[in-house]
């Protein structure tokens, strides 16, 4: 893994975590999110990584965009820096494993839009969510205008930024920004417990349904269904499928390998 001043990459089996360390809420400084386009990059080829965690050890999840950063930017600079924002959420997004945010404390602005980049959300009892940025006269840049109408649907995503109101956890969970809600506490074990849950699946599977999921979603039924036989088919000569019948017929765990 690479060497990295604002984040890092631990592995535990299939499960790889990628954590964002830049004291003290990890603001998104131009030089953070280079590091953070490099570990996508990594994950993304690393074919020993079945779910990825995105976490924070500071004391937010993320508070988006480094507005001291960007305030000392030339306007014309200005728009660079959040193409590099967006593009890091867009490889966020299309990272073939699937993708947890364990969101705590703060998701505000930029922070939100990363956890919407995610598969899912699993949140603590303490958490502010939101979309600050018609506040400060911008607007959601890396993706909320867009992600967030396709979770929640559009006229509620449209109160959201409009008003940019923050949520606690327990609104996040009703109207399914958050998959599930646990004590601050207990977050980091439930993540993981979690996590841990879904690589005792097979690895190529889990991509494979993670692309059929996302390829056929805006597609017509007819042509979403054809997205999901080939995704099917790919896994049919693998030999974890082979083991997985095997595993089944013995009554045993299956041992994958991701081939």
């Amino acid at each position: 893994m690479g060497d990295w001043n604002h984040i890092r990459i631990d592995r535990d089996g299939w499960l790889a975590s990628l954590t964002l360390s830049r004291p003290p809420v990890n603001a998104l400084s131009r030089d953070m999110v280079g590091e953070l386009v490099d570990a996508a990059e990594e994950i993304t080829g690393d074919n020993g990584v079945s779910v990825v965690i995105i976490r924070s050890d500071q004391q937010q999840f993320c508070a988006g965009a480094d507005l001291k950063e960007r305030e000392a930017m030339q306007r014309d600079q200005v728009s660079g820096v959040v193409e590099s924002i967006r593009h890091w959420f867009d490889m966020i997004a299309r990272l073939p494993q699937p993708t947890i945010a364990s969101v705590h404390s703060g998701a505000i602005g930029g922070g939100a839009e990363l956890a919407l980049a995610c598969d899912l959300r699993l949140m603590s009892d303490d958490v502010r969510f939101g979309f600050s940025e018609v506040s400060l006269g911008i607007i959601p840049g890396g993706g909320g205008t867009q992600r967030l109408p396709r979770l929640i649907g559009l006229s509620k995503a449209k109160e959201l930024i409009f008003t940019a109101r923050l949520l606690d956890s327990s609104e996040c969970l009703r109207l399914g920004l958050a998959d599930r809600v646990v004590p601050r506490p207990d977050l980091d074990q439930s993540v993981a417990a979690f996590a841990k849950d879904l690589t005792r699946n097979a690895p190529l599977a889990l991509r494979a349904a993670k692309r059929a999921i996302i390829e056929g979603y805006d597609l017509p039924l007819e042509k979403a269904l054809g997205s999901e036989g080939q995704a099917y088919d790919s896994l049919i000569r693998t030999k974890d499928r082979e083991e997985g019948l095997k595993a089944f017929l013995e009554k045993r765990t299956p041992l994958w390998k991701g081939e």
